[in-house]
């Protein structure tokens, strides 16, 4: 009940959001139907229908992918200060939003079935003059326990994304220090290097403790003790008989400093490189000894060489993003460039992969069309249909991505108007961060989709 009173309550742009995963999961419900029907159409030939239904997964890791991205800004299911009181913890925020997801998402599926029994001449006629009848298996009985499966794959694999992505974590404890294990209080457990408080001796494990070597007590003169009263002298035994404070060790290494942070996904800029080179080997290797398969439908190997590229280029966005920030602040820069800079760096774990993901798109489209024009096969309705899902998720899911980094930097940006910003140059480093990622991910997309058509198009 509550997911469906923070539905009907959202605003506007988060309705629209929502209906954009509805209709990704509609598209992909509607192409795993027709592979579905492909394969009863064709009994004899087991193989293709494999195939185009191996072809699906790729739609459907889009729309997963854009699930995930509505699901982060979704601003009824942000956690807030006091809904632990109440039972909305970080734990059941996370049901909220999957039960969300999975009412757009079988909306969708509920749509594409509509859709499908309608071509197909169930619900009424048979439109188009009967011209799709190959693909939806007209005339022949749909089995219910494939329909519903197939129908019931696309929310499933949203929900577990977006169960996975918006999990509880806890935070990371500190690492492990050289010295010795340490006890704290009754039950506590780790390595806390803070002294305790007073009337910790008598708790558990502290005469386990190391205890320090007095100072050498100074000698007392020997005028004191002869000038002294009895009552003075034993005050001043027991004065000196008291154990110093340990004096601090120079030759010890002082604390460190705490580690800047760094923004997440930048370190694996490496591995986004190497993924990218094995995608791109595999589909000259597919390209080079495999043909097209039957029905203009590509072989599996040119599936997995692009599905590796594309996990490269996602891998290797945050830190090429990372880069093209360092780059915009190089060489004395002045307050425009390094404020546009520094956004960059900041934001290149949140906006990096939706980069890479859409430069991956966009190479494999130009490839696509590259080979088009070589004489390969042509473009049928359902690959039509299959590349404009998978190429509208990853421009909306970036688009979504850019949202949550503009919500996410309201409060920097309103601290640099109260400091005398002019908006005009936040609106001028805004188009500096576009233009230098344009012009960063621009040139690649052409390499990558240069290469990637080289091998298909012989």
């Amino acid at each position: 009940m509550l997911a469906l009173r923070l539905t009907r309550a959202a605003r506007l742009a988060v309705q629209l959001r929502r209906l954009t995963v509805a209709a990704a999961s509609a598209g992909t419900g509607f192409l795993l139907l027709c592979a579905l029907g492909h394969a009863l159409a064709h009994p004899d030939a087991p193989g293709d229908g494999a195939l185009r239904l191996a072809w699906c997964t790729a739609p459907l890791a889009a729309t997963a992918y854009l699930a995930v991205a509505v699901a982060r800004t979704d601003p009824g299911t942000r956690p807030r200060p006091g809904l632990s009181a109440i039972g909305l913890g970080p734990g059941r925020l996370m049901a909220v939003s999957v039960v969300t997801t999975a009412l757009s998402a079988v909306l969708g599926s509920l749509v594409a079935l509509l859709v499908f029994l309608h071509l197909r001449g169930d619900l009424a006629g048979l439109p188009f003059d009967g011209d799709a009848a190959d693909s939806l298996a007209a005339g022949l009985p749909l089995p219910a326990p494939a329909t519903a499966t197939l129908l019931a794959l696309v929310p499933a694999t949203a929900c577990a994304a977006v169960a996975l992505a918006l999990r509880p974590t806890e935070p990371r404890r500190p690492a492990p220090t050289s010295a010795g294990r340490r006890f704290g209080r009754f039950g506590a457990y780790g390595w806390g290097a803070a002294r305790e408080t007073f009337g910790t001796y008598g708790r558990y494990g502290a005469r386990l403790r190391p205890q320090a070597a007095p100072a050498p007590a100074p000698e007392a003169p020997a005028t004191m003790a002869a000038t002294e009263p009895a009552g003075a002298v034993g005050t001043l035994e027991a004065t000196l008989e008291a154990p110093a404070p340990p004096a601090p060790d120079p030759t010890a290494d002082p604390a460190p400093a705490p580690a800047p942070r760094r923004p997440q996904g930048t370190g694996v800029l490496p591995w986004g490189v190497t993924v990218l080179a094995a995608g791109l080997a595999v589909e000259t290797y597919a390209g080079r000894s495999a043909d097209p398969a039957a029905n203009g439908v590509p072989a599996a190997g040119v599936l997995v060489g692009w599905a590796l590229t594309a996990l490269g280029l996602a891998l290797a966005g945050p830190g090429l993003t990372h880069l093209c920030g360092r780059l915009v602040q190089a060489v004395r820069p002045g307050a425009l460039r390094l404020l546009a800079g520094r956004m960059l760096m900041e934001e290149s774990g949140r906006l990096g992969r939706p980069l890479g993901v859409v430069c991956a798109v966009a190479s494999a489209a130009w490839a696509a069309t590259v080979l088009y024009d070589a004489g390969g096969p042509p473009f049928g309705p359902l690959g039509v249909l299959g590349g404009a899902v998978v190429a509208g998720c990853t421009v909306a899911a970036l688009l979504t991505a850019a949202v949550e980094a503009r919500q996410e930097r309201a409060d920097t940006t309103q601290a640099l108007v109260r400091l005398g910003a002019p908006p005009r140059m936040l609106r001028t480093a805004a188009a500096v961060r576009a233009g230098a990622l344009l012009a960063l991910f621009g040139p690649l997309t052409v390499l990558v989709a240069a290469l990637a058509a080289l091998p298909l198009a012989r």
